[in-house]
C-alpha cells in the first residue's frame, strides 16, 4: 500500500512540474517593462541659461518728449542704445556741433538700432529743458535718436549708473548689457577730425552686435 502511494505521489508531482514552468515562462512575459530612465540634463546647462541673462539691463518707463511713455520692453528682441545727454555739457555738445552723434544715430537707427536718448536733469538742475524746448532744439541739430527721454526724477540715469554726460549703455537681443561707458577714447579732442580719428566704442560695439558677435571692449570709463 506505501509503495501504490509513492508511485501515485511521483505522477502528480511529474504533472505538477511543466504547469508550474509554464506559469512562471507566462508571468515573466506579461510583467510590464521597467521604465526608462530619465535623461540627465547636462551638467552645464545652468551655467549656460546664467550666461544668456548676466548683466539684465533694467527695464523702465519714461516719457519722451512727445508725452509719450516708454519701456525697455517695447524694444525686446532688438539692439538698443542708451545715450545720456545734457547740452549745457561740453563734451556732448562737442559730438552735436561736429555732427558726429547725429552721423552715429542716423547710420545705426537706418540698420534698424533703437536709440533712445536721455536727460537725467530735473527742473532747476544743469541741462534741464522742458519738452518743447527739447523738440526744438533736437530739429535744429537734426538729431535722428528714436526717441528722447526726459528722466526728470533720475531712476533711469540711478538704475544705469549714469553719472556723466556723455555716458552710453548698449543692451543687446537678449536684454543683456553689452557695452557701459564712453563714447570713444579721445575725451580731449576737439576739432571734428581729432574726434573722428577716435576709436569710437559705440560704432565698434554696435558693427559688432549687428554680425552676432560680443563687442570688442565691454566697459570703459565715461568723461564729462
Amino acid at each position: 500500500m506505501p509503495e501504490r502511494l509513492s508511485i501515485a505521489a511521483l505522477l502528480l508531482l511529474c504533472l505538477a512540474l511543466p504547469a508550474g514552468l509554464l506559469a512562471q515562462e507566462a508571468g515573466e512575459k506579461e510583467a510590464p517593462p521597467a521604465p526608462e530612465a530619465e535623461a540627465e540634463a547636462p551638467e552645464d546647462a545652468e551655467e549656460a541659461v546664467e550666461e544668456e541673462v548676466s548683466n539684465p539691463a533694467p527695464d523702465f518707463r519714461v516719457k519722451d518728449v512727445a508725452g509719450r511713455e516708454r519701456t525697455l520692453g517695447e524694444f525686446k528682441g532688438r539692439i538698443v542704445v542708451l545715450e545720456w545727454a545734457s547740452h549745457s555739457c561740453p563734451y556732448v555738445k562737442k559730438h552735436y556741433d561736429c555732427n558726429n552723434m547725429q552721423s552715429l544715430q542716423k547710420s545705426y537707427t537706418g540698420k534698424g538700432v533703437v536709440w533712445l536718448t536721455v536727460c537725467s536733469s530735473g527742473p532747476g538742475r544743469g541741462g534741464h529743458m522742458g519738452p518743447e524746448v527739447w523738440a526744438k532744439v533736437l530739429e535744429k541739430l537734426g538729431a535722428s535718436a528714436t526717441a528722447t527721454l526726459l528722466d526728470e526724477d533720475g531712476k533711469l540715469g540711478h538704475a544705469y549708473g549714469a553719472k556723466k554726460t556723455p555716458h552710453f549703455c548698449i543692451v543687446d537681443k537678449r536684454g543683456s548689457r553689452v557695452y557701459e561707458g564712453a563714447i570713444d577714447d579721445k575725451p580731449r579732442a576737439r576739432k571734428a577730425a581729432e574726434i573722428a580719428e577716435a576709436k569710437n566704442y559705440v560704432r565698434l560695439a554696435l558693427a559688432a552686435l549687428l554680425e552676432d558677435k560680443a563687442p570688442p571692449v565691454a566697459r570703459t570709463d565715461a568723461y564729462g
